[in-house]
């Protein structure tokens, strides 16, 4: 193989591992195998995501330029803390996001796949109120970010997509922090639906007094004020 294609390949394979380890990392948050505050060092980051030092390293600082980590130099890297401030943040962006979301969504008359969404949140609630969604936070917490992001899908912007895309795995670190209980998956799923009632009257001013309602209600359930 001549030099110049070695090199080409080189190259590739360099980038196509730090994409992996990216799309990695971003799955250990969103899971929650990596936890809010959790506290390790570069070595153990590389054996858990299983892949090599320098792709690691280039994944974490994608990471901390969004918020996620923090790099504390000589010491190790430190998962995003949920502290009050940054909950309170990461709502009110998404609740700005989801509000400006709704209203292009009826101004465009814009509302495929929303029956699909309010039969999910209604399933969802009649099961929590048998108590039978189970004691994971993976079913309540797809279900809650899936009417966010067909909110954030309406927005129409690749710069604003992009934003919500980062605060939503802001949001993901946080969520895993607390996983939900009986009683607020109930409330959650009612107040979605509320929001999804004004959607399809085409009220943006209820939609967008809905949304700020569930964002109020959220960080009362976090006790957050």
């Amino acid at each position: 193989m001549p030099i110049k294609e070695s090199r080409m390949t080189q190259s590739q394979n360099v980038q196509l591992l730090a994409v992996k380890a990216q799309q990695a990392l971003m799955a250990a948050l969103r899971s929650g195998q990596l936890r809010d505050g959790q506290f390790l060092s570069m070595s153990q980051l590389v054996t858990m995501l299983g892949l090599p030092l320098s792709a690691v390293r280039e994944a974490v600082k994608h990471a901390s330029s969004l918020g996620l980590l923090v790099t504390m130099p000589k010491r190790g890297i430190q998962v995003m803390e949920a502290r009050p401030e940054t909950i309170r943040d990461c709502l009110d962006f998404r609740m700005v996001l989801d509000q400006e979301g709704a209203r292009r969504r009826i101004a465009n008359d814009d509302l495929t796949g929303l029956g699909a969404l309010r039969d999910r949140h209604q399933a969802f609630r009649e099961a929590a109120l048998r108590g039978e969604t189970g004691n994971t936070p993976d079913g309540p917490i797809e279900v809650d970010l899936s009417l966010h992001d067909f909110l954030a899908a309406g927005l129409g912007n690749a710069q604003l997509a992009a934003a919500y895309a980062a605060n939503r795995m802001r949001t993901a670190i946080i969520q895993n922090a607390r996983p939900f209980l009986q009683d607020r998956i109930i409330s959650a799923m009612e107040e979605h639906l509320a929001i999804m009632d004004a959607l399809e009257r085409h009220d943006a001013d209820a939609a967008t007094g809905a949304i700020r309602l569930h964002y109020t209600q959220t960080l009362r359930w976090w006790g957050v004020t």
